[in-house]
C-alpha cells in the first residue's frame, strides 16, 4: 500500500475481493486475473500478484509486486506497454525454494531493475532509479560448454527488457530433425513479443538494431563465416593464389564483428561456447575451429563490460 509516499507490505495489500481495504478508507481494490489493482486516495496505483493480467485500459503504476522468479518476462511486457516506467517501484515477491538463495534473488533483481521484497519493509515511492531499463547498458559475454545452461542465463538477463531482438545465427537444416527441434525449443522459450532475426550479418545488426540484443550464438556465427570464407579448404584455396585467401577473408569478417561489438551502444548479451575443455579434436577442421573460436572469445571478452561462465546451470561471474 502507498501511504504518504511510502509502500508498506502488509496483509491489507493482499486482501481478497474488491472495494475498499479494511481499515484504509479511500483505498480502492479491483480484482484482476492473477492479482489485484489497488488505487490509493491520492490516485497512486499498485499492481500486485503472481502473474496479474492487466486490463488494456490500465495506466501507469507507481509500484508493482510480482512473481518475477516464476515469470520475469511479465515485467518486460509491462514496460513495453508503458505501465512500468523509470518512476515505478518494482518489487520481486513470492521468492521461495525455486531459487537457491537470497543472493541469487538479488543477482537476478539487478538484471531486471527490481528490488527483492520482504514482508514488513517500507519502500519510497516514486522509486528513482528503478523501473526503467532492466539491465545496465553494455556488452555481456556468456560462455559455457554444450548443454551448460548458457542460453537460459542470457535469456534470464534480458527477460525484463521492453524491447529485445534475438539474433539467431544458426542455420536451419530441414534435413536434420534433431537440430530443427532444438531451434523450435529455443523459440518456445522466448517471450512472444521478442523480435527474431535469423542472420549471420552480426556486425550489421549490432550497429543498426535498437533496444537490447541477444546473440545466440557466436559459435554458430563463426561456423557459418568459415563456411562462407571456404576456411575448411584453406590449404587448397591458398595454393591457388589470388589476393584474398580463406584466412584473410575470415580475418576480415572477424575484425568487423569485434569492431561492431566494441562500438555497440546498447545492451547486448552474446552467447558463445568455451573451448579447450575436452580432448584435442582429431581432425584438422576440428582443431581449426577450436583455435578460431578460442581467439574470437578472447577478443570479445577483452571488450565486454560483464563476463560470466556457466557450468552445470550455475553462472560464475569472472572478475577483472
Amino acid at each position: 500500500m502507498v501511504v504518504d509516499g511510502v509502500l508498506e507490505l502488509s496483509e491489507a495489500a493482499r486482501a481478497p475481493g474488491a472495494g475498499e481495504i479494511a481499515g484504509a478508507t479511500g483505498y480502492g481494490v479491483r480484482r484482476v486475473a492473477g492479482g489485484w489493482d489497488v488505487t490509493g486516495p491520492d490516485g497512486s496505483r499498485l499492481l500486485a500478484g503472481s502473474r496479474p493480467e492487466v486490463p488494456a485500459e490500465a495506466g501507469r503504476y507507481d509500484a508493482v509486486l510480482l512473481d518475477l522468479i516464476g515469470d520475469p518476462a511479465q515485467l518486460g511486457l509491462l514496460r513495453r506497454r508503458g505501465l512500468v516506467t523509470g518512476g515505478t517501484l518494482v518489487l520481486a515477491g513470492f521468492a521461495d525454494h525455486r531459487v537457491r538463495s537470497e543472493r541469487e534473488v538479488a543477482r537476478r533483481c539487478r538484471f531486471w531493475g527490481a528490488v527483492p521484497a520482504r514482508d514488513g519493509d517500507t519502500y519510497p515511492v516514486p522509486a528513482a532509479g528503478h523501473g526503467g531499463a532492466a539491465g545496465p547498458l553494455g556488452r555481456v559475454l556468456v560462455l559455457g560448454g554444450a548443454g551448460s545452461g548458457k542460453s537460459a542465463e542470457a535469456e534470464l538477463r534480458l527477460a525484463a527488457e521492453p524491447e529485445v531482438t534475438y539474433v539467431a545465427t544458426g542455420r536451419a537444416d530441414p534435413a536434420d530433425p534433431e537440430w530443427t527441434a532444438r531451434i523450435d525449443a529455443h523459440r518456445r522459450r522466448r517471450p512472444p513479443w521478442w523480435q527474431t532475426r535469423e542472420s549471420t550479418d552480426l556486425a550489421g545488426l549490432l550497429r543498426s538494431v535498437p533496444g537490447a540484443i541477444l546473440v545466440d550464438s557466436v559459435t554458430a556465427w563463426l561456423a557459418a563465416a568459415m563456411d562462407d570464407c571456404g576456411s575448411w579448404d584453406a590449404a587448397a584455396t591458398d595454393a591457388a593464389g589470388g589476393t584474398a585467401t580463406a584466412g584473410a577473408r575470415l580475418a576480415e569478417r572477424i575484425d568487423a564483428l569485434v569492431a561492431a561489438w566494441r562500438q555497440a551502444g546498447g545492451y547486448v548479451v552474446a552467447v558463445s561456447d568455451e573451448t579447450g575443455l575436452g580432448v584435442v579434436p582429431d581432425t584438422r577442421a576440428g582443431r581449426l575451429f577450436r583455435d578460431e573460436l578460442g581467439r574470437l572469445n578472447q577478443r570479445l571478452a577483452a571488450e565486454c563490460d560483464d563476463f560470466v561462465v556457466v557450468v552445470a546451470g550455475r553462472p560464475m561471474a569472472v572478475a577483472d
